[in-house]
């Protein structure tokens, strides 16, 4: 299955969700998953929308929930279409802080990695961060589709903003 194979305009997601990226000092706060879609892998803080709830509550509770600290100046960086040959599907919103207040601490759900922006581990990642996570963290936005079987990356397309600013 590749991307050019679904009907993206009629589909729709089974679960929205978000993630959320706190930069500063050079490091990225990332978290070790412990349990959900993911278990074992380094990814960003997040989760699902629940009822009630923006994108960007949704994205600040999961880093609350996760790490108990508050991520301070949030802005939104893009979103990924995800479907899974077994039938899943999951939007996801991307954003990313400047900052947090609080010390990040381990949860039941994840262990907090202040990680060089230098030395994100993408080996322990899902297959298409290496792709848009660089982009998202010098400041552009992106719009991505990706296929995946299981922890296998199918396929993907993946647009960058060329006219969103950059951080550095």
């Amino acid at each position: 299955m590749r991307v050019a194979d679904i009907d993206w305009p009629s589909w729709e997601a089974q679960d929205l969700a978000t993630l959320l990226f706190v930069v500063r000092r050079g490091q990225v706060l990332l978290i070790h998953k412990k349990r959900g879609l993911g278990a074992g892998k380094i990814n960003g803080p997040g989760g699902r929308l629940e009822p009630g709830e923006t994108l960007a509550e949704c994205a600040v509770r999961e880093v609350q929930e996760e790490l108990g600290v508050t991520p301070t100046g949030v802005s939104w960086r893009g979103q990924h279409r995800f479907h899974f040959v077994d039938g899943y599907t999951l939007h996801c919103h991307v954003y990313v802080a400047t900052g947090c207040t609080g010390q990040p601490s381990e949860s039941d759900e994840a262990i907090p990695l202040w990680t060089p922006l230098d030395a994100i581990p993408y080996e322990r990642m899902w297959a298409d961060d290496r792709h848009w996570l660089p982009h998202v963290l010098a400041g552009r936005t992106v719009d991505g589709h990706y296929v995946f079987d299981g922890d296998t990356m199918l396929d993907m397309v993946l647009q960058v903003d060329p006219d969103s600013p950059t951080t550095g």
